[in-house]
């Protein structure tokens, strides 16, 4: 390409490189994503919105939420079940914060449907990593995104706190087919550090901001693809990346001490190939909800114990026993319940049978996962498994009709359409999943 003055911008940045990345990248901001233009749907009042906790690896449901205390030695494992306090209802002995506010969730016990892979995706887009591939189908957030809009056009309807993980498939999904004016805005360790401006004054951002007008110039000149929204788009990043709203919900040391003690930091550290178990963000997640956000997405620990299982689980059992239960009670704490749903689940369960390492390994028959908020009916234990939790005994539970709960609870049909950037309709969810009846009676 001949690349002449009109191609590239005083900063030396080439004018197509520079639409393509959303026009932030030359303001020494990371946001990878475009946020969506269309007016919000809903008034703040009647906001609802999702914190899905993503358990990369894979937890082991029957030495957390389904144990099995009657089974055989090389079944049952370590650890023993304790009472909650919902009469009938036990969990393992280091879930003690859990265990005293099963009130406020649901256990689901009898998930189906999953397959055996590593990844994200079937938590997020509800299907497995070659057909969202294949297919370009997107992150449930980014769908939320498209359908409702942003409350706040100083805060971005999806946020995606996932870190950047080693092994891939981990990592969150695109938009696919919605484009990326769907896209949820990544906030890792470094993206929340670029979000906080540092050394950048008002005056240099207004400097940019003229620069950036001139883009107009060039539209015509570039792909239609490429600029495609970023006339209604890019206004709506500038109004985030200078308004403190965004950047003071991500900032918890604004949280009393009494609150950040009660989550527990955790750490930013990764564990294994997956993600950290950093409380932190539960916290993030909790102000972001506040602020105007929609969804936001949380990558949290490493649970694929195929060695040693019982050991890495008594040690980092109790960081996700006081961040989770403390985001569940906070949303009950802050009125949030009716409006807030919290769901915690991997991407499948683990074999009964301990191996020889003292591991569990991949179990996709049978999962288990959490509900909480959301105006459902919660202090209840949904589906039960055989007696070596190998499989669904009681109401088997389609992940995806997970999903279509999620969607309910959002105020979306999980059976309408939405509509991709080449302009065709496409179904959110398959006709054949619904909304988890028993939540709600």
């Amino acid at each position: 390409m001949n690349n002449t003055p009109m191609n590239n911008f005083c900063d030396g940045v080439n004018r197509r490189n520079f639409l393509r990345i959303g026009a932030l990248a030359p303001f020494g901001v990371t946001l990878p994503g475009i946020f969506q233009a269309e007016a919000a749907s809903n008034i703040k009042g009647n906001q609802r919105s999702v914190i899905m906790i993503y358990l990369s690896g894979g937890m082991a449901h029957q030495d957390s939420f389904d144990l099995k205390p009657n089974a055989p030695t090389e079944v049952r494992g370590e650890f023993k079940p304790i009472p909650t306090n919902v009469s009938g209802i036990e969990v393992c002995e280091h879930l003690p914060r859990l265990a005293a506010c099963v009130d406020k969730y649901i256990v689901l016990r009898s998930l189906v449907g999953q397959i055996d892979e590593h990844s994200s995706f079937q938590s997020t887009t509800g299907y497995p990593m070659s057909v969202t591939k294949r297919d370009n189908k997107p992150h449930f957030g980014s769908v939320i995104s498209k359908v409702q809009g942003q409350v706040n056009p100083s805060v971005p309807a999806f946020v995606d706190l996932f870190p950047t993980m080693q092994h891939k498939p981990y990592n969150s999904p695109s938009s696919g087919f919605l484009g990326r004016a769907s896209s949820g805005v990544r906030l890792d360790g470094e993206g929340i550090d670029n979000m906080k401006l540092q050394g950048l004054t008002s005056s240099r951002f207004e400097d940019r901001k003229i620069l950036l007008d001139q883009v107009d110039a060039f539209r015509r000149n570039a792909d239609r693809l490429e600029v495609s929204g970023m006339n209604q788009n890019y206004q709506r990043a500038f109004e985030v990346l200078t308004s403190s709203k965004l950047v003071e919900a991500i900032d918890v040391t604004k949280e009393p001490s009494k609150v950040r003690e009660r989550y527990g930091k955790g750490s930013s550290k990764h564990l294994g190939d997956g993600g950290p178990l950093w409380n932190d963000q539960l916290l993030m997640a909790r102000r972001l909800v506040e602020a105007g956000s929609r969804c936001v997405t949380v990558a949290y620990g490493f649970w694929d114990t195929h060695g040693n299982n019982f050991k890495h689980m008594k040690q980092h059992l109790p960081t996700f026993d006081q961040g989770v239960s403390a985001l569940i009670e906070d949303i009950y704490a802050r009125g949030m319940d009716k409006t807030t749903t919290v769901c915690v689940w991997g991407e499948f369960g683990r074999t009964p049978k301990i191996n020889k390492d003292a591991g569990r390994d991949h179990w996709s028959r049978v999962n288990f996962a959490l509900l909480a908020g959301g105006g459902m009916k919660t202090g209840q234990v949904i589906g039960s498994t055989d007696s070596s939790a190998g499989s669904a005994k009681d109401y088997p539970i389609n992940y995806l009709d997970v999903l279509a709960t999620i969607y309910s609870n959002m105020g979306i049909d999980p059976h309408a359409m939405v509509v991709d950037i080449s302009g065709r309709p496409n179904p959110i969810l398959p006709s054949t999943v619904s909304p988890i009846g028993r939540v709600y009676s």
